[in-house]
C-alpha cells in the first residue's frame, strides 16, 4: 500500500506539472522532439509537381504508368528518464529536496511526452541500476514512473553515473530522448556520456542547492557524506574555508560543462526552491532557434 504522504504529494505533482506541461511547454516540445524518421503509408499515380525520387519503379511497371510512395513523419518518441537516486539526492536547504526536484521535473517532461502519444521509461541508479521501469504510454504509467522517482528506497547509497549511462545505451535500442537528472557529484562518467550520447539525444539535468555552491559563515560546523556516512569538522567562520570551497564548487560546475558542450549535448542547470519550467523552456527555445537556422 502506497503511504497516505507519498499519496498526497503524488497527487499535488500531478496537478502541477499536468498543467505546466499543457500550458507552458507541450508545443515547444512537440516541435523540438521529433519521430524517428518517415515510415511508408501507401503508393499513388504520379501527379506533376512529385518528386521523381519518390516513384515506385516496381509498382510502375506492373501498372505501365507512374506510381509514388507516400510516407508520413513517425511522430513517437521514446523519452528515457535516467534519474540519481544516491544518498546526495537527499540534501535540500530551500524548501524541497534534489530527490523532489527531480521527481518534479521528470514528472514535467514525462507529461510533455504523454500529451505527445510519446512513451516515458525510466532507470534510477545509484552506483548500481536500482529499477528499470519500460517505456509505456498514457498518464497511468507516468504516475507510475514519479512514484518510483519520489518513494525510491535504494540498497545503495553512491554514486556511479557511468553504470546508469552504459545501462541507457544497453536498454533502449531505438534513439531515444534521455533526461539524466543527477547533480554531478561523481567522477568517470564523461566516456560513458558519450556512448550514450551516440545513440540517444542526451540531456543532462544538473539538480543544485544554494549550499552547493557556498558555504554560511556558522563557525564550527560538522558536515556528514550522505553516501558513505562520514563527517568532517571546519571553521565557516574562516574566509579562507569558504572560499576554497566557493572555488572547488565552481570549477567542478566549469567541468562538467566543458564535458557537456565537448559532445554538443543541451544541458540546464535547476536549484531547489527555484522554478524550473523556465530553464525547461530557455532550453527547448534554444535548440528549435537552432534546428531552424
Amino acid at each position: 500500500m502506497i503511504p497516505k504522504e507519498l499519496l498526497k504529494t503524488l497527487r499535488k505533482i500531478e496537478i502541477t506539472t499536468s498543467r505546466l506541461a499543457t500550458d507552458q511547454l507541450v508545443g515547444s516540445y512537440s516541435s523540438v522532439f521529433r519521430g524517428q524518421g518517415l515510415s511508408f503509408t501507401e503508393v499513388r499515380q504520379y501527379q506533376p509537381g512529385d518528386d521523381v525520387r519518390s516513384i515506385d519503379w516496381n509498382v510502375s511497371a506492373r501498372m505501365n504508368e507512374a506510381y509514388v510512395k507516400l510516407f508520413t513523419e513517425e511522430r513517437e518518441l521514446t523519452v528515457m528518464l535516467v534519474v540519481d537516486v544516491s544518498g546526495s539526492q537527499e540534501f535540500g536547504t530551500r524548501t524541497s529536496s534534489k530527490a523532489r526536484l527531480a521527481a518534479e521535473v521528470g514528472a514535467l517532461c514525462a507529461f510533455s511526452a504523454i500529451k505527445n502519444n510519446d512513451r516515458v521509461g525510466l532507470i534510477l541508479a545509484s552506483d548500481q541500476v536500482e529499477r528499470i521501469v519500460p517505456p509505456k504510454k498514457g498518464q497511468k504509467h507516468v504516475m507510475r514512473v514519479v512514484r518510483e522517482i519520489l518513494g525510491a528506497s535504494p540498497e545503495r547509497r553512491g554514486t556511479d553515473l557511468a553504470v546508469a549511462l552504459e545501462t541507457l545505451y544497453g536498454v533502449a535500442k531505438r534513439r531515444s530522448v534521455a533526461f539524466v537528472l543527477s547533480d554531478f557529484f561523481t567522477d568517470g562518467w564523461e566516456r560513458s556520456l558519450a556512448l550514450a550520447s551516440a545513440r540517444h539525444d542526451v540531456i543532462p539535468v544538473v539538480l543544485c542547492d544554494a549550499r552547493d555552491a557556498e558555504l554560511p559563515a556558522l563557525g564550527l560546523t560538522s558536515f556528514e557524506d550522505l553516501e558513505t556516512g562520514e563527517t568532517i569538522t571546519v571553521d565557516t567562520s574562516d574566509p579562507r574555508v569558504r572560499r576554497a570551497y566557493a572555488d572547488h564548487y565552481r570549477e567542478r560546475r566549469q567541468r562538467q560543462a566543458r564535458a557537456f558542450r565537448k559532445l554538443g549535448l543541451d544541458f540546464l542547470s535547476v536549484e531547489t526552491g527555484k522554478p524550473y519550467v523556465p530553464a525547461l523552456k530557455e532550453l527547448l527555445t534554444r535548440r528549435a532557434r537552432r534546428q531552424h537556422r
